[in-house]
């Protein structure tokens, strides 16, 4: 993302926040932001989404509601869940495929780190780069 904005590493990633942010308010919306706006752009099985069906969405043929959103990293792993008293976030770090830390966060934290990722992702995938792109439109 560095060569076309002119921003540097700290405003893209300001630019990022500020758009996830929007998203904000429920799993749900930000599960549609992750697998629709970016999902072809990710790689595959980067982004999990948990969702909670009910009978009438089973007898519908609807997927049911996003309950949970995994983000997961060579070295990081994102949880967003939805329960009983709000939105809880999660950081884990992982080394070599084993969490080595858990950490409870506020939801912008979460938001931030999750930013980071994707920022790191579009420097290195061109296609990564167009769908965080269409974020800011």
């Amino acid at each position: 993302m560095n060569a076309e904005s002119g921003l540097g590493p700290a405003g893209e990633l300001h630019l990022v926040v500020a758009a996830l942010r929007s998203y904000r308010e429920d799993v749900e919306s930000l599960t549609r932001v992750l697998s629709e706006t970016l999902g072809d752009a990710l790689p595959a099985g980067m982004v999990e989404v948990e969702r909670r069906r009910t009978v009438a969405d089973r007898m519908a043929g609807r997927d049911g509601r996003a309950v949970a959103v995994r983000v997961r990293t060579a070295s990081r792993g994102l949880e967003l869940s939805s329960g009983r008293y709000g939105l809880t976030a999660e950081i884990r770090q992982v080394v070599r495929g084993v969490v080595i830390s858990r950490k409870q966060v506020g939801v912008d934290e979460w938001l931030v780190a999750l930013a980071e990722e994707l920022t790191r992702l579009a420097d290195r995938d061109a296609r990564a780069h167009e769908a965080l792109s269409r974020l800011f439109s």
